[in-house]
């Protein structure tokens, strides 16, 4: 291998990678570091790289890109894994994997390498990307191959070789920061019978400290996707920024869960998601009058199976892609205005309206019922009732005979 591009953090793992890189292969490392909005100080992590070894740094401006292909198209999908995570690193990766891809051909890369364990999900996103957009290329996975064991392996490695880390063995935790959200994993973590930390949380303003007087925020959509905030227009990037300063201000979007990954180990985890939490609840409300029945009943299958998919690395498998096109045809007619109560960790729904509206007071009132023929009803229970009384008359008929028997 002539060029190994390695996708670069500045943290822990991939310090270290860095450095072994240069030291085990005889070929120039590229460090490639993807800006999907973690605030960092790109001078400073460019500047450590190439003191690592990295020949150079390419530090790529997804933020953008991110927001409005992948962030807001799971906002249109409401595509949450195992009921609670809105999937913000692994909505990053396929984004982050695509930048490296790209970066890769251009500089006339043989391999990308990675920083993701060989027990994670991410190993999976990053590699499958990988196959899918550049299959010649060569991947490299130090956590697969190296001689290290784990984080502490890696503490002692750093102090050998003078490498300066963003956590210490006190605070071990991993951390992934985009403009969607913070996760923090693994060290004081890994006890899912302890409590977080009340410092652990560096975004959203803790619930008991959030202001005593609720916020009211209105939240517009076309076609599925968010374009104002309180009536001001606003690109997707934007949009989600002042959607996450409003929400973190009032501590919404943390959440503690135990998921699966998709390798079968289970995991616990730590997230702050404030802006995305209140655009999908919106979301959600103004589909409930927008959809009809039986599409929205199939909407909600589809982003089950959209929401495994993006978590366990398939976005850009066919199957993800005919997910993301059936979902994008149900979103032509959720137009429409919703507004949100936000206070002290929560997001209520206050009102949805749209000109697409399926719902009619008429026939939905109790004030009036000569929009809806009553006596109907009948025969509409006795219908969908017959295969009940079908079953418990067999079932009543077996049960009598093992009685008789006894």
């Amino acid at each position: 291998m002539n060029k190994i591009l390695l996708a670069y953090s500045g943290g822990l793992d991939t310090s270290c990678i860095l450095k072994w890189l240069a030291e085990t292969y005889d070929a120039e490392i590229i460090a490639y570091c993807a800006d999907v909005g973690q605030k960092e100080d790109y001078a400073e992590v460019e500047k450590k790289a190439l003191a690592l070894g990295a020949s150079k740094c390419i530090i790529d401006d997804l933020k953008a890109e991110f927001v409005a292909e992948y962030v807001f198209t799971a906002i249109k999908g409401n595509t949450v894994y195992e009921s609670e995570y809105l999937l913000g690193t692994s909505l990053a990766r396929p984004c982050i994997a695509k930048g490296m891809v790209e970066a890769a051909l251009r500089n006339n890369c043989d391999a990308i390498a990675h920083g993701a364990t060989g027990k994670g999900n991410d190993q999976v996103r990053f590699e499958l990307a990988v196959k899918s957009l550049a299959p010649h290329l060569k991947v490299i996975a130090p956590w697969r191959t190296w001689k290290y064991k784990g984080r502490v392996d890696l503490f002692d490695y750093a102090k050998e070789k003078g490498i300066e880390l963003p956590v210490t063995l006190e605070k071990p935790y991993s951390m992934d920061a985009n403009i969607m959200h913070i996760s923090y994993e693994g060290g004081i973590l890994e006890d899912p019978a302890a409590a977080p930390p009340d410092d652990i949380y560096l975004w959203t303003k803790s619930p008991e400290e959030a202001p005593d007087k609720a916020e009211t925020v209105e939240i517009e959509f076309e076609q599925g996707v968010p374009v104002k905030i309180n009536g001001e227009k606003l690109a997707p990037l934007e949009l989600l920024e002042k959607a996450n300063d409003i929400a973190a201000a009032h501590g919404v979007g943390r959440i503690d869960v135990v998921e699966n990954r998709y390798i079968g180990i289970k995991s616990r985890g730590v997230y702050e998601t404030p802006g995305a939490t209140i655009l999908i609840k919106a979301h959600q409300a103004l589909e409930s009058i927008c959809l009809d029945k039986e599409v929205d009943h199939l909407k909600e299958e589809l982003s089950k199976k959209l929401a495994i998919k993006i978590y366990n690395g398939y976005w850009t498998a066919p199957e993800t892609k005919l997910l993301i096109n059936a979902i994008e045809e149900t979103q032509k007619t959720v137009t429409g205005v919703v507004k949100l109560k936000l206070y002290k960790g929560s997001a209520t729904i206050l009102s949805r309206a749209s000109q697409y509206s399926l719902y009619s007071a008429e026939i939905a009132g109790f004030d009036t019922m000569d929009a809806f023929t009553q006596q109907d009803s009948e025969g509409f229970i006795n219908i969908n009732g017959l295969r009940l009384s079908t079953w418990s008359a067999v079932n009543e008929s077996v049960k009598s005979g093992i009685q008789s028997k006894a």
